[in-house]
């Protein structure tokens, strides 16, 4: 695995955990981090967010070569999670996390270039039809984009396209730090290849604001037949890395790992009755 530009992607809904497992993740946690995991209602939100949290920790504790008790992440005020540099200080970083569909997946670059990750799910479950559901949704995407995403051929492919762009502009404004409160118009893609692949990043879409071209880079691929990723980049002159997402497994994540917290058993069981 590298310990440099990561790209991580783990299956939470193939991973049905054993009890040994959630006690011993759950106690490789910070205790602000464990408490925010209990109010989760489903286990799917619990498995998805434990996993993300542990993927950081992970990265952070095997690149720079330090212990998880070291590993002190705090949040921003717009409940961003961040690297806390007041013990140790750690060499320039960016990563993100994010989950939706079956994956939890983490992107992170050893740099100061602003950086930004989304996984989607590839299809659309909102019991309107689909006209409709674009309709309600006609002021996220520019007319540009909107061009794009309905001349695709067909529902499913064009499904398929506004979640791509969904994930585009999400891990763009993950980037930068604003979230999903800016006029998504204004913030326009141009798809130059119009097809994602397993195996094979795209990196040739181009971003636009306010019809101004953009120097970031996207990097996009299909992490199987119903998810795409994309990973903002602020662009490096020197080009950077390109590395494609990795499936990894719950022993694969745990690897190196060690306990923060006592293990509670307690807890453990209430994880078990979630829905």
């Amino acid at each position: 695995m590298s310990t440099n530009s990561s790209r991580w992607a783990f299956n939470f809904t193939k991973w049905a955990p054993t009890e040994s497992q959630i006690l011993i993740a759950t106690s490789c946690v910070q205790n602000e981090e464990k408490e925010r995991l209990a109010k989760f209602v489903f286990k799917k939100d619990f498995k998805a967010s434990l996993i993300g949290r542990l993927m950081m920790r992970k990265y952070v504790a095997e690149t720079f070569n330090v212990a998880y008790k070291d590993v002190i992440f705090k949040r921003d005020d717009r409940g961003k999670p961040y690297l806390d540099n007041s013990i140790r200080k750690y060499p320039d970083l960016s990563f993100n996390v994010s989950h939706q569909g079956d994956y939890a997946v983490f992107a992170a670059e050893p740099s100061r270039r602003r950086l930004g990750v989304d996984v989607m799910k590839l299809d659309y479950a909102g019991g309107r039809n689909l006209s409709e559901f674009f309709r309600i949704m006609t002021r996220q995407f520019s007319p540009n984009e909107w061009k794009t995403i309905k001349g695709c051929d067909g529902e499913k492919k064009q499904i398929a396209m506004f979640c791509r762009h969904w994930a585009l502009k999400e891990s763009y404004v993950k980037a930068i730090g604003v979230g999903i409160t800016v006029n998504l118009q204004d913030i326009s893609f141009k798809i130059n290849s119009m097809q994602l692949f397993k195996d094979l990043l795209v990196t040739d879409t181009e971003l636009y604001l306010k019809g101004v071209k953009q120097d970031w880079v996207f990097e996009e691929m299909l992490l199987d037949d119903e998810h795409c990723v994309a990973v903002a980049l602020e662009k490096d002159v020197s080009g950077g890395t390109r590395v494609l997402f990795e499936e990894i497994d719950f022993n694969t994540l745990m690897c190196n790992c060690e306990s923060l917290l006592p293990t509670d058993e307690v807890y453990t069981r209430n994880f078990f009755i979630k829905m």
